[in-house]
């Protein structure tokens, strides 16, 4: 379960902060509390993960003075205020200010759960996405979010580097849920544009007219500018570029045209997915073969996930770790069998298959009932047939339930090398050549 928000209770009377602070605390939420707002601005910073519920009238400085402090330093901090009845349309100024909500004295204590309980959702949903902002401005961390230790991903790293430095046009191909969108974010961020404005769009989401306007104007009303001239200086990323209509593939072949010249920086960097459903047709055959040659000249495919070997139980065991965290229960255990299906399944739908199948593992397990193995089996027909008919050398089965075994006791121990001895019974020289063959670092544990 992810980690409960905090709500600071801020109020001059200290039997009614205590008294805030019990109710919500056996709500679930974890509460600071202060007895002036000047004490409460020292310890509420921008990204403070939780809520501020706090008095109107108080000594000193006073509620509405309070929140504007607190807007300037976070504008999207929410605040609730707690009003007398005569402090109404002081609460409502508040509001226009940016306070969240406000309750009047006497107010019932489950109306107050209830504005925490949409407060903190609000609050969470804003620290997550400036979490993922952050991230996906971030090279280095991008870079760790394509998980694997396999020769196929190693490459696909080092092709991101190159390519990225390389800064020129990129096209992305390959199959439905492998990644495609990460790794243009990493293009981006890995390279020199990296802090510059990285646009997105998808082409299959807007009729043609719309799509022409926002890319290459007049842009739509309330649009400063379109897309290719707001994205200068950084990316711009064209998804499911397939459904691009074959006018639009001659302007933006006109632009290309324009901007490259041998040797100058380009002023916007075109970086251009495929997400071809059609296994029986490729990227090319969708768009005008001079534009495809322009894009493809930086090709780059991340591999799907039945190529990536035992990477799949390290992704399947984050993915399960993770949704056992949010679901406030253990990660389920996955057995020597269950390890060899994974490894042999075809996985058509690719991580995206995969990390609906660790929820539904987790969420099963949660239950009390349900195997790994079933729900492979009733994902789909063709996984069905792959675990009946096909199969890999035993070696590699083991080798990779080892690897899973030590990643998962590891993690468990959090590093400590005595722990994982005590637990699969092996002495230090062995773990530590087992930890070697497979790639294994202590220090990503701690």
């Amino acid at each position: 379960m992810p980690n409960p928000m905090t709500i600071a209770i801020v109020d001059d009377e200290e039997d009614m902060r205590q008294s805030i602070s019990q109710w919500l605390s056996l709500t679930g939420y974890n509460t600071e509390t202060y007895s002036s707002a000047e004490e409460a601005l020292m310890a509420l910073g921008p990204d403070y993960r939780g809520i501020v519920i706090s008095d109107i009238r108080m000594p000193g400085m006073d509620g509405m003075t309070f929140l504007k402090r607190l807007m300037s330093i976070d504008s999207a901090l929410p605040v609730i205020l707690i009003t007398g009845h005569g402090d109404v349309p002081m609460a409502v100024e508040a509001m226009q200010i940016g306070a969240y909500d406000f309750l009047e004295k006497p107010f019932d204590p489950e109306r107050m759960s209830d504005l925490a309980r949409r407060a903190t959702h609000t609050r969470r949903l804003t620290l997550d996405n400036r979490a993922l902002r952050r991230e996906l401005s971030d090279g280095t961390v991008l870079m760790r979010k394509l998980v694997g230790s396999s020769p196929i991903m190693e490459r696909l790293r080092e092709d991101i580097l190159d390519l990225a430095q390389a800064d020129g046009h990129v096209l992305v191909d390959g199959e439905t849920g492998t990644g495609k969108s990460l790794v243009a974010h990493a293009l981006h961020a890995c390279g020199p544009r990296q802090g510059k404005k990285f646009l997105n769009i998808s082409c299959a989401a807007h009729e043609e007219e719309e799509l022409s306007s926002i890319l290459f104007g007049p842009p739509p009303k309330g649009t400063a500018l379109p897309m290719v001239e707001e994205a200068r200086g950084g990316s711009l990323c064209l998804e499911d570029i397939e459904s691009l209509p074959q006018t639009l593939q001659a302007k933006l072949l006109n632009l290309i045209s324009e901007q490259q010249q041998p040797g100058d920086t380009l002023p916007v960097r075109i970086i251009a997915i495929c997400n071809n459903q059609d296994p029986d047709t490729k990227c090319e055959d969708h768009l005008r073969s001079d534009l495809y040659y322009r894009l493809a000249a930086m090709l780059i495919t991340p591999p799907p996930l039945r190529q990536r070997g035992e990477d799949i139980l390290t992704l399947f065991n984050r993915f399960t770790e993770t949704f056992a965290e949010e679901y406030g229960c253990d990660a389920p255990e996955v057995n020597a069998k269950e390890a060899a299906q994974l490894l042999q399944a075809p996985w058509p739908g690719n991580v995206r298959q995969l990390i609906n199948l660790a929820e539904r593992a987790v969420l099963q397990s949660r239950r009390g009932s349900g195997t790994i193995t079933g729900l492979l089996m009733s994902d789909n027909s063709e996984i069905q047939h792959a675990l009946v008919t096909e199969g890999k050398p035993l070696k590699e089965y083991v080798e990779a339930f080892e690897r899973m075994l030590i990643d998962n006791t590891m993690r468990r121990h959090c590093g400590s090398i005595a722990g994982v001895m005590e637990e699969l019974s092996l002495p230090r020289r062995t773990l530590n050549e087992k930890m070697a063959k497979y790639g294994l670092s202590r220090s990503d544990y701690l």
